[in-house]
């Protein structure tokens, strides 16, 4: 299983524009693309200071498809035009990490 990292920063004004774009155009634009091997993305929020970071996890079986979501260069970011709009800087790689343990919490 793959982990892919990426790291995202709008302004405190364009945060929560930012946050709906993903929640309701960019996500949902990705799940319908019905990637095999495509097993979910979570998005991570905070403020700090002057820029508020984003974090997003996608989940694959494999780097192959990663590579599918993403093209032969799967490390290049995928930033859709109207992301661009509003983020005030992000990183132009993901990086991918191979979950070696996972465990439950226990209650």
């Amino acid at each position: 299983m793959i982990n892919r990292i990426w790291h995202g920063w709008t302004t405190p004004d364009n945060a929560d524009r930012y946050e709906t774009l993903l929640k309701e155009e960019i996500f949902v634009g990705i799940e319908n693309r019905h990637i095999p091997g495509f097993r979910g993305i979570q998005l991570l929020r905070r403020d700090a200071g002057d820029e508020v970071e984003f974090i997003t996890i996608m989940r694959f079986n494999s780097l192959a498809a990663v590579a599918e979501f993403a093209g032969e260069d799967y490390e290049v970011a995928y930033v859709p035009a109207k992301a661009r709009e509003v983020l005030a800087r992000f990183d132009a790689r993901s990086q991918h990490y191979e979950i070696r343990i996972e465990r439950g919490g226990m209650d």
